[in-house]
C-alpha cells in the first residue's frame, strides 16, 4: 500500500474524531479540492462540477483567498462547501505548532464560514492540537484517496490510475484545484466522474454526509 495514496488503519487511529473515510453501504465517495483557489484551476473545476451536476469540498489557502477575493467569493456562492486549508500551507514539521495554529486562526479570518478543517500535507500532531483544532471546527477532514495530481513525476493517466486502483466506498478523494496539478487534476477528475459514475458511485460532500447522519 501507498502511505500517501491511501493512509494505513493504524495512522488514523492516532486521530480519532477525524474523518478519513464515509462509512460503507451505500456505495459512495466525496470529492475534495485543495490549495485553491487560482484563477487558472478553479473555475475550471466549478464549470466541470457544475455540468455533471455534482457538488465538491474546497479547502482554500488563505493567502489565494486574499490574492483572488472575487474567486473565493464565487466559490462561497456556488452550492459547494468550503473549507480551511491554513493561510500559507504550512509544513507542520518546519512550524512551531502555535504558529500552525495562528495560520488555521488567519485562514478562519479571512476566508469566513469555513467548519471544515484539512491539514497541509496531512501533517498534524495526534492529541493537543487535533483537540484543539477540533474545539474550532465542526470536523478535520483527511482522505482515503490521494492520487497524487500533484506529482509532475506522474503521467495524467497514473494519476487516475491512483484512483481508479484504491477507491472504493466511502472514499473521499482528495484533488488540487493548483497550478501544480495542472492537466493531471484535469484529465484524472473528469475520468474518475466517468468512471466511478459508471461503476454505480453516487457523490456527495462532507456536510450532506454529516447533516443525514446526526
Amino acid at each position: 500500500m501507498n502511505w500517501v495514496i491511501q493512509p494505513p488503519t493504524f495512522v488514523r487511529c492516532l486521530f480519532r474524531g477525524s474523518l478519513w473515510r464515509l462509512p460503507k453501504g451505500q456505495k459512495r465517495v466525496c470529492l475534495t479540492f485543495d490549495d485553491g483557489p487560482v484563477p487558472e484551476q478553479t473555475p475550471w473545476v466549478l464549470d466541470t462540477l457544475k455540468r455533471y451536476g455534482l457538488r465538491a469540498t474546497f479547502f482554500c489557502v488563505g493567502d489565494n483567498v486574499r490574492k483572488h477575493p472575487q474567486l473565493f467569493e464565487q466559490l462561497c456562492n456556488s452550492p459547494h462547501v468550503v473549507g480551511n486549508h491554513t493561510f500559507n500551507h504550512v509544513r507542520l514539521f518546519a512550524t512551531p505548532w502555535l504558529e500552525y495554529m495562528r495560520q488555521a486562526q488567519h485562514c478562519s479570518t479571512i476566508a469566513r464560514g469555513t467548519q471544515y478543517f484539512r491539514p497541509p500535507h496531512g501533517q498534524m500532531l495526534p492529541w493537543r492540537m487535533a483537540q484543539m483544532l477540533q474545539l474550532g471546527f465542526r470536523r478535520i477532514v483527511f482522505w482515503d484517496v490521494m492520487p497524487k495530481d500533484y506529482d509532475s513525476s506522474l503521467t495524467p493517466e497514473q494519476v487516475f490510475d491512483n484512483v481508479r486502483r484504491y477507491v472504493r466506498d466511502g472514499s473521499i478523494i482528495v484533488f488540487h484545484d493548483s497550478i501544480k496539478a495542472g492537466d493531471r487534476m484535469r484529465y484524472a477528475l473528469t475520468h474518475t466522474i466517468d468512471y466511478l459514475t459508471q461503476q454505480g458511485y453516487t457523490f456527495c460532500t462532507v456536510d450532506e454526509f454529516e447533516n443525514n447522519n446526526r
